[in-house]
């Protein structure tokens, strides 16, 4: 449930730089069993489980960790929201199901290694490598917690309701004044008083108020101490033995803190993102995937808005955001053609260069190999502009390349769009 939840409150909460420009690649994702094992290394209450990536590794699970038990409750892992309402492209309906523990291993075999398509994922939907085993709680209440990070108080925000398991959003629309938000000051962290009102917000049923203070506080330090952009659990439940329980949950983590997160960030499953993110991260280059059909190279990433924005208004649609930065080699520059070029929907190339600290020579030579390397099928339309822009023009020319060239920005975007319907 939990999986891409809070939409529109944490907007309100993160801002968004515009309507073409998804989230940049600042949070790490994980799966919901690595981040099961990671908040019970914190003492927070989780559903016992374990994760299998083969129908055998299944069979030993059933056997050494659930040997009693029952019923299993089994979830495909991918690193999207609205699997339990997703539809496998085998026509297995729904990736997450209760079943009794002697169907729990032919119920896996037919999620591993098939493909998972849910309301985040498109059409193209992700692999299931792995499935997590859990034991089926007796839940007797269902609530909603997350912690995100918020301009306005320049510091985490814990965000509660007494419902939960189903669409925060909905809630937010239907109950607005069952939200609570709990700012926590920085620096002096989760004080009692504070974990206290969040408990209050969420009005356990059962559950004993102290240990529930206590929980909240520990997935603070959690979010604190792993550097998380993002903790949200829906739903956080209480259990038939009275206590609050993780029943799922979904975190993300700065990559900036990569350095020092060492052991979190080698959980990172690059099988479950865009190939061509993947790639131009190994280049050291700012590339989100979109899905138009004008491949867009350009240095600064406001410079790279605006270009997306000039396509648009000219009737057409950008295939990616690449910002290629102030100091990029030429080698990246080759990196970056190879990556826009491995897209079949890309018509045509837009390259929009305003040479600062990135000279426009470099991204001419850069240009140049790249046709060399890579076979260039599709028109590539070039705006030079600023330092060494006599010279980079120059080694386009000598190339020999047939190469549409712009002056500004507008006359670059209307000869893209041009280029791409042709």
């Amino acid at each position: 449930m939990v999986r891409g939840s809070l939409g529109k409150l944490a907007s309100r909460a993160l801002s968004v730089a515009g309507k073409w420009q998804h989230q940049q690649l600042r949070r790490l994702n994980i799966h919901e069993y690595q981040g099961a094992e990671l908040m019970g290394k914190y003492g927070i209450n989780v559903p016992r489980g374990a994760a299998a990536g083969s129908v055998e590794e299944v069979k030993n699970t059933l056997k050494n960790v659930f040997p009693s038990e029952k019923e299993i409750v089994v979830k495909s892992q991918i690193l999207a929201g609205g699997r339990g309402l997703g539809t496998f492209k085998s026509g297995l309906q729904g990736g997450v199901h209760i079943v009794k523990a002697e169907e729990a291993e032919s119920l896996a075999a037919k999620m591993l290694g098939q493909i998972l398509v849910t309301k985040q994922t498109g059409p193209q939907g992700k692999i299931v490598s792995k499935v997590y085993l859990c034991e089926k709680l007796s839940l007797v209440n269902e609530m909603y917690f997350a912690i995100t990070l918020d301009r306005n108080t320049a510091g985490p925000l814990i965000i509660a309701c007494s419902k939960g398991g189903t669409s925060i959003e909905d809630l937010a629309e239907k109950y607005p004044d069952m939200i609570i938000k709990v700012p926590i000051d920085v620096f002096k962290g989760i004080t009692d008083d504070d974990a206290a009102k969040v408990v209050d917000g969420l009005a356990p049923k059962t559950a004993d108020r102290q240990s529930s203070i206590e929980q909240i506080k520990k997935l603070y330090e959690l979010f604190c101490k792993s550097d998380c952009t993002l903790l949200e659990i829906n739903p956080l439940a209480e259990t038939a033995d009275n206590k609050l329980v993780a029943a799922d949950a979904k975190l993300n983590f700065d990559d900036n803190a990569a350095f020092r997160q060492k052991e979190i960030f080698a959980m990172r499953d690059t099988t479950q993102e865009d190939p061509r993110e993947v790639a131009a991260a190994k280049a050291d280059l700012n590339y989100i995937g979109l899905d138009g059909e004008i491949g867009c190279m350009v240095n600064g990433a406001g410079l790279a808005m605006a270009t997306m924005d000039i396509i648009k208004l000219h009737g057409g649609t950008p295939a990616n955001f690449l910002d290629v930065g102030g100091s990029a080699s030429e080698g990246q520059v080759v990196e970056a053609f190879k990556i826009l070029t491995s897209d079949d929907r890309v018509k045509a190339i837009l390259v929009n260069i305003f040479g600062g600290i990135m000279k426009c020579d470099v991204i001419a030579s850069g240009i140049v190999n790249a046709a060399k390397q890579v076979d260039l099928k599709v028109p590539v339309v070039v705006r030079l502009e600023g330092t060494n822009v006599d010279q980079g023009k120059r080694i386009l020319k000598e190339s020999g390349m047939t190469l549409i060239t712009a002056e500004d920005l507008d006359d670059a975007a209307e000869k893209a769009v041009k280029a791409s319907v042709k």
